[in-house]
């Protein structure tokens, strides 16, 4: 965060949670907050005074907010206890907390429904008990009971964003009805996975070490200093992985209403096999879902982050039963788990870890699901036949191939240098180049994919296609290109990342491309001048495009989109590989294009006309487009 921002919060200084919430940022502006003995108001902070009178708080023992020091609060704040029958409300509190014209007392439990629905930034709970439910429960179903004169709704809440630094701070119907208004709040979960990736981290860390103790090469004060000098360094781990949880459920709520029908169908899978109980859950039935359906909306972020952590818990069950795990290319996950000084230590002891299975398995789950999508494993599975074991090898070579770990690392430095939507619409980008290219390894490549010669096969090639795109791109292809690069540089992404991303249409039939010049033996840029020169004297773009726009309102619409743009891709493919067969050895694009049309003049003219009345209708469909694709397959000259 680098501009200020208001905060409401339940908690004290002396709290962990609460207090090392607080010291996150120095642009913190907290206006009020109260614990079980104090409610602090401070209408208008000054984000660096007040930022330091809390840090000397968080280090005084057993502070309260009776210790901060008042003479730091704005005008017509203070410090009141909650045992006060009533406390005067004047201008200053009633324009910080939003309160009606005329308010001049509250009972502290009335200011405190004040605080917990006053129209700042974020409301920071890092206290005990459960304040926030659904207009739709009752006090007594929340089982919260020393809460329930403060307790507040969902809709009624004001602020932007709920962080939930303690458990249980609102219920699940009360999030989602948060996040039905607008408002931004994850599952108490997802707030706090950090914590439990943090123990994960401490034991397998002790297991290995203990190894290592026990074999006499470390005695336990050796240890135990070495563990204190990687705290920050497991610190800035386990922080990376939430970070990367919460932008696969910001890529989710972008995508929310075009997913729901995949989210149905998996829901109902997990639910015949025994592993969702949906109202357990708080997640919608198929009744609600068609409500949702007709009103064009979807699932709200705290329903998607139960189904994300559904679909990770689920996969690593089946994941870990497989040989994925025990692939030696997969061993780079192991050593990435750990921090640095055991890697160059003990890097035999981490590969002898006892966990080590598990902890590979959870490592792939997870950059899997967060770059995929909670629903792209099922998705796969429905429209492929595949394995998990199959699909997860086959995103993680698409992912490795195209080099996308370094795109989503540049992706992640923007933050708070361009909009977020503008990260978000790379990364569902990059998300739909990595679905297309799973699918095209599962289609043509020996399954289970053997990953490092998979990878070494296609990387290096793709990637020096990659970078010439722009001058291999002809026709609609290339404005397309210069489009999208301009207007991610006018949002204020550096020029080199602009170019990989507005490149990420075009890069996918770059594994065609590698496979086709494999199998001619010609240098895959010599095949690529071809594919791109094709494709725009035939009007290929066009076509696909069309097939872009195909309705997808349900699973077989979806999967007949696919499998026409497929066809059409493999089509696209087979005639570079007939034009690449005529002219001259050293012939250009444009006489390998013309040789090829000569020798096939004739059907070529009628296919042209056909494909000339299909581009000019009115409109598009299954009908028409397939017909295209039956005409583009005449193209392809008899092999036999």
């Amino acid at each position: 965060q680098t501009e200020d921002f208001t905060v409401v919060g339940v908690g004290d200084m002396s709290g962990d949670v609460f207090g090392n919430g607080m010291l996150l940022s120095e642009h913190i502006r907290l206006v009020a907050a109260f614990d079980h003995r104090h409610i602090f108001i401070d209408p208008n902070p000054d984000a660096a005074t007040s930022y330091a009178e809390r840090r000397r708080l968080f280090e005084l023992p057993r502070s309260s907010w009776a210790d901060y020091n008042t003479d730091l609060i704005s005008a017509g704040g203070g410090v009141f206890p909650r045992s006060a029958k009533s406390v005067t409300v004047n201008a200053h509190i009633r324009e910080a907390l939003g309160l009606p014209a005329g308010t001049t007392k509250m009972t502290p439990a009335d200011l405190m429904r004040a605080i917990l629905t006053a129209p700042v930034d974020l409301l920071w709970n890092g206290g005990i008990g459960t304040y926030v439910k659904s207009s739709a429960e009752s006090d007594a179903a929340v089982g919260d009971k020393a809460n329930d004169a403060i307790r507040v709704n969902g809709a009624d809440l004001r602020v932007k964003v709920v962080g939930e630094g303690g458990n249980l701070g609102a219920t699940q119907l009360g999030r989602i009805e948060f996040a039905r208004d607008g408002g931004r709040i994850n599952t108490d979960a997802i707030d706090n996975s950090a914590g439990v990736d943090t123990s994960d981290h401490e034991v397998n860390i002790k297991i290995l070490l203990n190894a290592v103790v026990n074999d006499g090469d470390m005695t336990v004060k050796q240890r135990n200093t070495l563990l204190a000098e990687m705290t920050d360094e497991v610190g800035s781990m386990v922080l990376r992985n939430n970070y990367a949880q919460n932008t696969a459920l910001a890529n989710s709520t972008a995508q929310a209403p075009s997913l729901l029908h995949a989210q149905q169908r998996f829901m109902r899978r997990l639910t015949r096999e025994g592993a969702l109980d949906r109202a357990l859950e708080f997640l919608p039935g198929d009744r609600q879902i068609r409500e949702l359906l007709n009103n064009s909306r979807g699932l709200t972020q705290p329903e998607l982050a139960v189904l994300l952590a559904y679909t990770k818990i689920t996969a690593a069950e089946e994941l870990i039963s497989t040989r994925l795990p025990d692939d030696p290319y997969l061993m780079r996950l192991l050593h990435a788990y750990f921090p640095k000084a055991l890697v160059e230590k003990f890097p035999e002891q981490i590969v002898a870890h006892a966990l080590r299975r598990e902890i590979i398995t959870t490592m792939l789950v997870n950059d899997t699901v967060n770059t995929g999508g909670a629903t792209f494993l099922h998705r796969l599975r429905e429209e492929t036949g595949a394995s998990l074991e199959e699909i997860v090898r086959a995103q993680l070579a698409a992912r490795e191939i195209f080099g996308l770990s370094a795109v989503w690392d540049a992706v992640e430095a923007l933050d708070n240098q361009v909009p977020a939507d503008v990260q978000t619409r790379i990364r569902l980008h990059s998300r739909r180049l990595v679905e297309r290219g799973t699918r095209w390894l599962l289609n043509n490549r020996p399954q289970p994919l053997a990953l490092a010669d998979t990878i070494d096969f296609f990387q290096k090639r793709v990637g020096e296609i990659w970078a010439q795109l722009p001058t291999l791109l002809r026709g609609s292809d290339l404005e397309w290109y210069e489009s999208i690069l301009e207007e991610l540089v006018e949002a204020g992404v550096p020029e080199e990342l602009a170019g990989r991303v507005a490149g990420f249409s075009s890069a996918f039939p770059t594994l065609d491309l590698v496979a086709i010049a494999d199998r001619t033996d010609k240098d895959p840029i010599a095949v690529a001048e071809v594919f791109y020169d094709l494709g725009d004297r035939l009007r290929i773009t066009q076509l696909m495009d069309r097939i872009i726009e195909l309705p997808r309102a349900d699973r077989w619409q979806s999967m007949a989109r696919a499998s026409i743009r497929e066809d059409l891709y493999a089509a696209h493919a087979a005639l570079t590989a007939d034009v690449l067969e005529a002219g001259g050895a050293d012939a250009s694009p444009k006489e390998r294009f013309e040789a090829w049309e000569r020798q096939n003049a004739a059907i070529l003219t009628r296919a042209r006309a056909t494909l000339e009345e299909i581009q000019n209708s009115d409109a598009f469909d299954l009908a028409n487009l397939s017909v295209a694709m039956r005409t583009m397959r005449t193209l392809l000259r008899s092999r036999a």
